[in-house]
């Protein structure tokens, strides 16, 4: 169908009023775009200004992920057991620590302490005192790596449930002040007064006996119980 010069000139008024209006809506939006833009930067000074650090709602904070911070104290008690750890604890019997409290258990402690003393006594090169001396820090230094220094259990069969735990505090439940970890203490004690009188109470082999009697003595101690030094 064509049209008619008369009705190209009758059409044009309309199509010349359409994109006139156009052009205006356009150039409006063109003009508030940076207004807003504008008003939104104000904003974000102004809250900047007011030490408001909230983010304006076109910038939401990113998610992440918070890890919890490793304690720098030197000395620090561990938390209690939860539930499921003393559930898996009950599942099976200790088989690191229950042999403390068999037939024969108390006896191997006197055992191993007579055969270090026959031990150093064919070591010609050290005299009585230091012989008595010799065994008894070998004694302690064995008792403290095995009661007090490893942790865990070399078999698994307690889903893990004794991984943070020394052998002293899986003794007895952790009870404290058992026979069994009555006689643990007065071995070291015994010792010591026995090493003290046989080197004749000097006064160097004194200290060194005593801070070995010690080191072993007050990780049995109650108010030790479950604790932790970190040096490093």
């Amino acid at each position: 169908m064509s049209l008619s010069p008369n009705s190209r000139d009758y059409l044009s008024p309309d199509i010349n009023s359409s994109s006139q209006y156009i052009r205006r809506n356009s150039n409006i939006e063109n003009i508030n775009q940076p207004s807003n833009l504008q008003s939104s930067s104000q904003h974000a000074r102004k809250n900047s200004i007011n030490g408001d650090l909230t983010p304006t709602p076109s910038h939401q904070p990113a998610h992440t992920i918070t890890r919890p911070r490793r304690s720098s104290s030197i000395i620090q008690h561990l938390e209690p057991d939860t539930i499921d750890t003393k559930i898996d604890q009950a599942l099976n019997p200790n088989l690191n620590a229950n042999w403390v409290n068999q037939k024969g258990a108390w006896l191997i402690h006197i055992i191993i302490i007579i055969i270090l003393k026959i031990f150093y006594n064919f070591l010609n090169i050290l005299n009585n005192d230091w012989k008595w001396t010799m065994t008894n820090l070998t004694y302690n230094i064995g008792s403290y790596i095995m009661f007090h220094q490893v942790k865990g259990t070399p078999f698994e069969f307690n889903s893990g449930a004794y991984d943070n735990l020394t052998m002293w505090e899986q003794i007895d439940n952790g009870d404290q002040y058992t026979p069994t970890k009555k006689f643990l203490m007065i071995v070291p004690i015994g010792l010591f007064l026995i090493s003290t009188h046989y080197s004749n109470y000097n006064l160097n082999l004194f200290l060194l006996n005593g801070l070995s009697c010690l080191c072993v003595v007050i990780p049995k101690l109650a108010i030790a119980h479950r604790l932790r030094v970190t040096l490093y």
